[in-house]
């Protein structure tokens, strides 16, 4: 019989896509204020994998992603999620996003996102959101799965989350020990 014991915290990381670039700061300022220190931050990444967001947000889009100094409990990710929601609307003009938000943990063995969209995969945690396993981690390196996006697919930004995943570790160990 297994025995219920709690789960580890997480590296918060959230991605976000948008035309506008120097919409980031004013962005990345809101989200210190509301999960700490960025301690890491990814190089641009040109989203060229889907064109499912040009009407509503132009073309063409660019995606970075932020990890955050504080772990996270894994069970806070619904709430972590409604609160970047309000970020998109805080962000929208004339009813149309400018900015996605995509928050989501890291562990050593997988990357979850969160998504307010069900599927077949998707886990229900609560406040209408759903966990997506994205990213699987075996034999050294991410793995993606049949559902996986494109862009967390891509090699260059596995390479990315690669790099959080060793600063998990270390931010691990330094909250096990006293």
């Amino acid at each position: 019989m297994s025995q219920p014991k709690s789960p580890q915290p997480a590296k918060l990381v959230i991605g976000i896509f948008l035309k506008e670039k120097e919409l980031v700061y004013s962005l990345s300022q809101l989200l210190v204020t509301l999960f700490g220190a960025i301690d890491m931050v990814s190089p641009w990444f040109d989203f060229k994998f889907t064109n499912y967001y040009t009407r509503e947000m132009g073309s063409p889009l660019f995606r970075r992603i932020f990890s955050f100094k504080n772990l996270i409990e894994q069970q806070d990710l619904a709430h972590i999620k409604v609160q970047t929601n309000q970020l998109e609307h805080t962000f929208a003009r004339k009813g149309r996003r400018r900015v996605n938000i995509d928050p989501g943990y890291l562990l050593h063995e997988r990357f979850v996102l969160a998504t307010g969209k069900n599927f077949t995969h998707r886990i229900y945690l609560k406040e209408g959101i759903y966990a997506d396993l994205t990213l699987i981690y075996q034999k050294g390196s991410f793995r993606p799965l049949p559902w996986t996006y494109p862009d967390y697919a891509h090699t260059d930004l596995q390479r990315y989350l690669k790099q959080v995943r060793m600063r998990y570790s270390f931010d691990l160990k330094r909250t096990i020990q006293p």
